[in-house]
């Protein structure tokens, strides 16, 4: 099985990279890394030794967009001079030159059948060169400035796709003249993606990384705006669930093809103008305009277990510094962190005096439903502020249904009456002249209404139930006598004057 790696890498030598114009080498290897080193040469280097194992250099120019073909036994490359060479892995010379392009070939590429090379220039044109006869079979002039990305269908052999910087992407059939598709990327097209199926194409220029429906005529789906500048290239992962791209902002960004959204982010130390990945997915190649090409490799499960055991592992302090048998004695004193308390959002909005976000804050839906009390003390402090009322003002429809809704539940409640009495009071006073215009408040308003009266009507019944009873354990208890004294008041009166008529007698 053939390992594929695509990398764009800007020469050291070259002119300054700018959005619009780059130097690039594009190559597909046979388990081996492609590089640029000189403007003149193209070096391939082993995956491990990281040495270069062969070496091509008849250019007279600049080299662009070497590619290999599909097993490996082939290179094309094109050149400032505006000539595409075809070389033999196993050899120096070039088997092929291909002349017709006015100016720089910066796409070059191999159809599918292995025979037929497709290049595109900064002469607005692509073209189609036969290799076994070194002859060309068909120019297309349909781009109006320079193309500097394409792809060809691995499924198909007549069909190939061009970007450019007129802002377009255009679906070539060999079998016909001119373009059967016409795409508007609306920024200069940096780089091409088809998907293994062929049925999605990603395109790249700008700030923008878009994805197109081939099946659906060339339909957008998905449009991503996650870098701050030009992004310079893209690469799949071997699965085909990790879209990758590259930008000059010096970052990589790593999209789930699923739903396209971020899950992964690579910095790097300057602008990137090239990305390659590896089949399996172990390594991550990435060519800045700094001259240095950065290779990263995937720790293998056995290293991230071991990496992981030995954290697991690391001793404590306590147990570098007093061993492992350390027990404490019974006069240490343990010095424990202060626990950091973080205030509920209720409470941080209260603290900044947002009541009506603390209010909004209490009513969400799990505070409400499963810690009712939370909400009535926020109310309830509210009314303390005096603060209740603009908190309850100012909500639309849906605010106020939850509010409702909220009163409706637990106003009959005899831990919240209190307090949610107040707010209902308070709701209708400020509500009054809206009743009437939404269906949904209104029907809550009724069913206020309802519970309210069946619950007055709970109370009074419940009042009479109290009184019967009242009157029943009334007449049920024995009577008790209340003990009076012995002596009547008319026999004390007599008592008393006899005694005081003895005394009289006795002192006479």
């Amino acid at each position: 099985m053939l390992r594929q790696w695509r990398l764009q890498l800007t020469l050291e030598t070259a002119a300054a990279p700018s959005e619009r114009h780059f130097s690039t080498f594009l190559a597909e290897v046979r388990f081996v890394l492609p590089e640029f080193e000189l403007l003149l040469k193209i070096h391939i280097y082993g995956p491990f030794s990281q040495e270069p194992v062969k070496t091509f250099t008849r250019f007279k120019d600049t080299a662009y967009c070497g590619r290999f073909r599909a097993d490996g036994q082939l290179l094309v490359a094109g050149c400032e001079d505006s000539v595409v060479r075809l070389f033999d892995v196993s050899g120096k010379v070039a088997l092929r030159m291909f002349k017709g392009h006015t100016k720089a070939v910066h796409v070059a590429d191999f159809t599918s059948d292995r025979y037929q090379i497709l290049t595109g220039s900064d002469d607005y044109t692509c073209r189609l060169w036969d290799i076994p006869n070194a002859t060309e079979l068909n120019t297309y002039q349909e781009h109006t400035d320079y193309i500097r990305c394409g792809v060809t269908s691995k499924l198909n052999r007549d069909l190939f796709i061009t970007g450019s910087y007129d802002h377009t992407l255009k679906l070539f059939d060999a079998r016909a003249d001119k373009s059967v598709m016409t795409m508007d990327h609306g920024q200069p097209v940096e780089s091409l993606l088809l998907y293994p199926s062929e049925g999605l194409l990603v395109s790249a220029g700008g700030r923008h990384v878009k994805v197109w429906d081939l099946l659906k005529g060339g339909q957008p789906l998905v449009s991503l705006k996650n870098h701050h500048k030009t992004v310079t290239c893209l690469c799949l992962s071997s699965s085909g669930q990790r879209l990758l791209s590259a930008s000059l902002d010096r970052h990589v960004k790593v999209y789930n093809t699923t739903n396209y959204k971020v899950v992964h982010n690579f910095d790097y130390a300057a602008s990137i103008l090239s990305l390659a990945l590896a089949p399996d997915d172990e390594s991550i190649v990435v060519g800045m305009t700094n001259s240095i090409l950065s290779i990263k490799h995937r720790k293998s499960l056995e290293e991230s277990k071991e990496i992981s055991s030995q954290q697991r592992r690391r001793p404590s302090y306590r147990v570098i510094v007093k061993g492992k048998n350390f027990v404490p004695k019974q006069d240490d004193y343990l010095v424990s962190k202060p626990v950091k308390q973080h205030l509920a959002k209720y409470d941080k909005q209260l603290k900044q005096f947002n009541v009506t976000k603390a209010l909004d804050a209490a009513l969400e839906t799990w505070t409400r439903l499963r810690k009712p009390e939370i909400t009535v003390a926020v109310m309830k402090e509210l009314d303390r502020r005096g603060t209740l009322k603009n908190a309850l003002a100012g909500r639309d429809e849906q605010g106020l249904a939850r509010l409702l809704n909220f009163l409706i539940g637990n106003l009959v409640d005899p831990r919240f009456a209190p307090v949610l009495v107040t707010v209902a009071e308070m709701i209708l006073d400020i509500y009054l002249s809206v009743i009437g215009q939404s269906s949904v408040v209104d029907r809550q308003l009724l069913r206020l209404q309802e519970l309210l009266e069946r619950e007055i009507n709970y109370q009074q019944d419940l009042l009479e139930v109290l009184g019967m009873l009242d009157t029943m354990f009334a007449s049920s208890l024995p009577r008790k006598e209340v003990p009076c004294p012995s002596i009547s008041r008319a026999n004390g009166l007599a008592q008393r004057e006899a005694s005081a008529s003895r005394q009289l007698l006795q002192a006479t």
